[in-house]
């Protein structure tokens, strides 16, 4: 009995030290950034206006620049510094490379088959690679460099028509049909501006298309609630704008299927398009899994539509603020016009002389970033961040546009002064300054940077050297109109218009 009873004591105590063990242990807690005070069901939800990148300021002022939002069921961190985004950006840019499905960006690109949206992986390395390879390399962008200087000069003499009948110049609209032919030429093989309608019906779905992934999908942050976009009438607008997507581009592709079967293939690569480049690929099988008709129009939308979209508008801003600060405009035009000469017109040669011009491209990105809020990202593993626990799946956002206008990054930070990236000419948006990122950073930076800023000093440089510039009624150049459009890029909401007097050396 005796050692039984033992046996039975010893039994009772490891129980009761296991119980107390159990109940008493040590709970590892994480440790959350800073949070605002949330909603049931909702979260935060109902703090985002119309402008998102403006609500999330507003909301870092008080929080702190890595801040964590609930947006329904998913955790969402907003970073709002420098420091925080390089955490992300470079530190962790491997864990935050991946993108979250989000419902307008599935439904427009065809299920993310695109660059900028599909997650990361083999497929997103290889269909980068191919754009990289054969539309946005330096040979290629030198190939295309008779497109821009055909494109600029019919834009500067459709102003001269204007100039000679005494009209006032719509900026926004000539400066979106040269950055629309020119993208068209060299992605789709023609332009699609002369046929009428054409320019101005995907200039409609393209602004649609904007307007809806700058929104937010309720469905996508709370499942059971996605049946309210039925009633409000995303989903219809949604379905519209992607189906006259899909059938402009099925009309691009079929298009170029027929002459190819006619004509056979393009051999010459200078004068393939991108169209062109993609359907060999399909033929030839040669990525190691099949690239189908639904990925090909993903990545003519991509290319093609954000190429477009932030291209004009950059250059909408640009001349806005020229506008609005005749002196800065004067100094521009004085370097461009002295090293330029005796020419009739700027050359792509003159570009990389034009360190003023270059200044005022650096100054708008940082003062008006056409995408404010760089595309989110969504960890694929717990991490840490500056202290912080980040849990794997938490979406982020990083809001450029608050980095862009940080005091401790920049002096005067509210006001428009390319002279700061003259005194400091190292800064530049390839991603290593993380308090200027307007084109993003690491592995999902954009790849199209150069080929949108040969398009936009060639553009800007030429109105400039060609017409002296003013705006068409009394008002003070600071109250010029400057408001915002909604939307995922953001646009200036009212037409640019201005008057231009040719200039005679």
């Amino acid at each position: 009995m005796e050692p039984l009873f033992w046996f039975a004591v010893a039994a009772i105590f490891f129980i009761v030290a296991l119980f107390k063990w159990y109940i008493f242990k040590p709970i590892n807690k994480i440790l959350l950034p800073p949070s605002p005070p949330k909603l049931p069901i909702i979260g935060n939800l109902h703090q985002i206006g119309s402008h998102p990148h403006r609500s999330l300021d507003a909301l870092a002022q008080r929080y702190g620049p890595l801040m964590l939002l609930h947006f329904g069921k998913v955790r969402v961190l907003v970073v709002s510094s420098a420091d925080a985004a390089r955490q992300i950006l470079k530190t962790h840019d491997l864990i935050f490379a991946n993108r979250p499905k989000l419902t307008p960006l599935e439904k427009l690109f065809y299920g993310s088959k695109d660059v900028a949206t599909s997650p990361y992986g083999e497929y997103w390395r290889q269909i980068k690679s191919i754009c990289v390879l054969h539309l946005l390399s330096n040979r290629r962008i030198h190939s295309f460099r008779n497109v821009r200087a055909e494109e600029v000069g019919l834009m500067i003499k459709k102003i001269e028509s204007l100039v000679s009948s005494s009209l006032p110049v719509n900026l926004s609209e000539v400066l979106y049909t040269l950055t629309n032919d020119v993208l068209c030429t060299v992605a789709l093989g023609r332009k699609y501006s002369a046929g009428g309608e054409g320019v101005s019906k995907f200039r409609k779905l393209l602004g649609e298309a904007m307007e809806l992934m700058g929104g937010f999908y309720v469905g996508d942050y709370i499942s059971w609630l996605g049946w309210v976009c039925n009633f409000n009438g995303f989903n219809a607008k949604l379905e519209k704008t992607a189906k006259g997507i899909d059938d402009f581009l099925d009309g691009v592709v079929e298009e170029h299927e027929k002459r190819m079967s006619n004509c056979g293939e393009v051999e010459d690569d200078h004068h393939q398009d991108f169209v062109d480049v993609l359907l060999g690929i399909q033929k030839e099988n040669t990525l190691g899994f099949p690239i189908d008709r639904v990925s090909i129009k993903a990545i003519i939308f991509n290319m093609f539509g954000a190429g477009t979209d932030t291209t004009y508008t950059l250059l909408e801003w640009a001349m806005t603020e020229l506008l609005r600060h005749p002196k800065i405009m004067k100094e521009v035009q004085n370097e461009i016009r002295e090293i330029v000469g005796d020419k009739s017109n700027v050359t792509e040669d003159d570009l990389d002389k034009f360190h003023y011009l270059k200044a005022v491209f650096k100054e708008t990105l940082r003062i008006h970033p056409p995408i404010p809020i760089l595309l989110p990202r969504q960890s694929t593993q717990d991490v840490k961040i500056n202290g912080y626990d980040i849990p794997e799946g938490t979406q982020v956002y990083i809001n450029y546009a608050t980095i862009a206008k940080d005091r401790a990054s920049w002096d005067q930070a509210d006001e428009f002064r390319p002279e700061r990236f003259l005194v400091n000419p190292s800064i530049n948006f390839l991603g290593n300054d993380l308090q200027f990122i307007p084109f993003g950073a690491g592995r999902r930076i954009c790849p199209g940077i150069e080929f949108t800023m040969r398009v936009n000093e060639l553009a800007l440089a030429s109105l400039l050297n060609k017409f002296d510039w003013s705006q068409p009624c009394e008002e003070r150049e600071e109250d010029m109109d400057i408001t915002e459009s909604t939307g995922a890029t953001k646009h200036k909401k009212s037409a640019l218009i201005a008057l231009a007097t040719p200039y005679f050396r």
